[in-house]
């Protein structure tokens, strides 16, 4: 690309230029004027001199002399007019040359003969070097010679008159001047050229070069100070200001370093209290959650813990059933519609996580290609983002946590890491809470029959003893034993034993209320508390329960009297047998002595004086103590 005028070169034009064509225009119009005076001045002459001329042609010409004898000796005595004449001529009106200093050329036909159209004034034309005068001639003094000249012009004096030698001189002088003036204005403006090229333009380019790459950042660049004149200054103060812009520029690298420093302090401080709070966060949960083993419990702490401190406007807790399917347990806000609603093992976003045991995030469940499907969401909810993080412990899927909000992408991936983090708390807790679930189940349930074992029944019948001294009502208790149940197992061993417990077991519970408590007492005894159940109607479970078992197909057995298993029952209730509730069991356990005494198979109800029987008290340390009346009866 052109480069840019420089400042020489515009000086140049600026100054040298114009005063050259100043002095060209000055000398041009001097030329001009002294050309047009010289021009005037011979015109002026001519006519002058074709006037005095004229006049000459009208003197009388002496006798005995040629016709105007006094013109010619005129012309001969004054030689500067001939100098000065370069043409004078008599032209007759048809164009004939009549008089003229050189006879040779009388009678010719002039070349001016077609200028004379008709005599007229007197008329001149000036052309570059010289004039030319036709004025005519005759009067009343010519009638002497020419007769018709009062009345008709004899001719015409035609007189050219060449511009003076000294005027073309001049002229020519004033065009050298000109031309002089060109060639100084050439070679002055030559030498201003070549002057401001080395003293403007080339310290101004080192400078501006100087300038440029430290515009481009190098701020170590100098610009050449040699000199005192003004660049050198502007140079010397480039060179100072660069010096203040390289200590600035330090400076600032120092303070970027430095805020460069603080800002990764800050940051990692930031960083670092965002992690305390994410930590604080789980403390608060892992202290809330596991302040708990109760399951229940523990899952409506989750629900409202989360949501709250989490900020999830939609929340779902999802535990794996005994049949390996997600169902769900607990949601925020509560929605009754959702609990108990079961996912397949991949179906859905949360199939999907539990199945892969990762967690699954949807930016925008709107997407076709979200993967999500209308069972993940709440009724109505077809828009915003869904993440679904598994509950995994040792590999073990126990669940998966749903979190669900409004906004599109609403998930920072901090949050994905911190909602990790929870749930692997949660899984924590809900593990520990299952395990609890399994050992108060095992604390509280014989492990062989899956009912309650005799610490569950004596809580439970303290209650149900509390509440029937409250409300004056009645509970009873039936006592049962299996009859024979020791030749069972010597004849068909324990693991036939074992089944033939868990059958009457099983015979028993399904014909009994849910309010009723079945619990193995001990051994092959088992006792059922009726609560709110009179003794007559005690009696009547009770040979329900014996024919049951008496008649159920599943109960046959070769080794048994009558080659089936049978149960021996006794019936107590307080206060109709006993005020409290060990003479109570004391008074059942009689009454199922009685039941043996009388033949087995059958049912009895307490009756006073059955506690004090012979055959019972050989083995009873204390009438009172259940216990003891089972080592009894072994």
């Amino acid at each position: 690309m052109p480069h840019p005028p420089s400042v020489g070169r515009k000086l140049l034009w600026s100054i040298a230029l114009p005063g050259l064509l100043a002095a060209l225009v000055g000398l041009g119009h001097f030329w001009w004027e002294a050309r047009r005076a010289t021009r005037d001045a011979t015109h002026d002459e001519a006519m002058v001199l074709a006037e005095f001329l004229g006049a000459a042609f009208r003197l009388p010409t002496p006798e005995g002399q040629a016709p105007h004898a006094p013109v010619a000796s005129l012309l001969g005595a004054r030689s500067r007019l001939v100098d000065t004449t370069a043409e004078l001529n008599i032209l007759s009106p048809d164009g004939r040359i009549r008089w003229s200093p050189r006879p040779q050329e009388v009678g010719q036909r002039h070349p001016a003969a077609a200028l004379l159209t008709s005599p007229g004034p007197q008329w001149a034309r000036s052309d570059k070097h010289q004039t030319e005068v036709l004025r005519p001639l005759g009067d009343a003094s010519c009638e002497g010679c020419h007769p018709d000249a009062g009345t008709t012009p004899v001719g015409m004096l035609h007189l050219r008159v060449a511009e003076p030698a000294v005027h073309r001189e001049l002229t020519d002088a004033l065009g050298g001047a000109l031309a002089a003036v060109l060639a100084l204005g050439s070679i002055l403006i030559l030498a201003i050229g070549v002057s401001l090229h080395f003293f403007l333009t080339r310290p101004l380019r080192r400078l501006t070069a100087a300038m440029r790459r430290a515009e481009e950042g190098d701020l170590l660049v100098r610009a050449e100070t040699g000199g005192t004149d003004e660049l050198a200054q502007l140079g010397s103060a480039f060179n100072a200001m660069l010096a203040r812009l390289t200590s600035m520029k330090a400076e600032e690298i120092d303070t970027h370093r430095d805020l460069q420093a603080t800002r990764s302090k800050l940051s990692a401080k930031e960083e670092l209290e965002e992690r305390m709070a994410d930590l604080a966060l789980l403390f608060d949960v892992a202290h809330s959650l596991n302040s708990t083993l109760e399951l229940p419990e523990l899952l409506a702490r989750i629900t409202h813990l989360v949501p709250e401190r989490l900020h999830i406007p939609d929340f779902s807790i999802m535990l794996v059933n005994a049949e390996g399917q997600l169902e769900v347990k607990s949601t925020f806000p509560e929605d009754p519609r959702l609990e108990g609603v079961t996912f397949q093992a991949g179906e859905g976003a949360c199939g999907r996580a539990a199945a892969t045991q990762r967690g699954v995030y949807v930016p925008d469940v709107g997407e076709p290609s979200s993967g999500y499907t209308q069972r993940d969401l709440r009724p109505g909810q077809d828009r915003g983002s869904m993440l679904c993080v598994p509950m995994v412990h040792t590999n073990t899927v126990l669940g998966v946590l749903n979190f669900q909000r409004p906004e599109v992408a609403s998930f920072a991936p901090e949050e994905l890491e911190l909602l990790t983090a929870v749930a692997d708390q949660v899984a924590s807790a809900v593990k520990n809470a299952l395990l609890h679930s399994e050992a108060v189940r095992l604390t509280l349930t014989d492990p062989l029959t899956g009912v309650p074992n005799r610490r569950h029944l004596f809580s439970r019948l303290e209650l149900e003893v509390a509440r029937a001294q409250r409300y004056g009502t009645p509970v009873s208790i039936l006592m049962v034993d299996i009859d024979h149940f020791k030749k069972l197992n010597d004849a068909e061993g324990h693991r036939a034993g074992d089944e033939a417990l868990r059958r009457v077991c099983d015979t028993l519970r399904g014909r009994v209320r849910k309010v009723d408590t079945l619990a193995r007492y001990g051994g092959e005894e088992f006792m059922l508390v009726l609560s709110n159940v009179s003794k007559e109607d005690a009696y009547e479970v009770g040979e329900k329960l014996r024919r049951a078992v008496a008649e159920s197909p599943l109960l046959a057995s070769p080794t048994q009297p009558g080659g089936h298993i049978t149960v021996s029952i006794g019936v107590a209730t307080l206060p109709t047998d006993a005020p409290a509730q060990d003479l109570m069991v004391d008074c059942a356990d009689a009454a199922l002595y009685a039941s043996k005494r009388g033949g087995r198979n059958r049912v009895t109800a307490y009756a006073p004086g059955m506690e004090v029987h012979p055959s019972r008290e050989r083995g009873l340390a204390r009438p009172h103590d259940p216990s003891a009346a089972h080592v009894a009866k072994a």
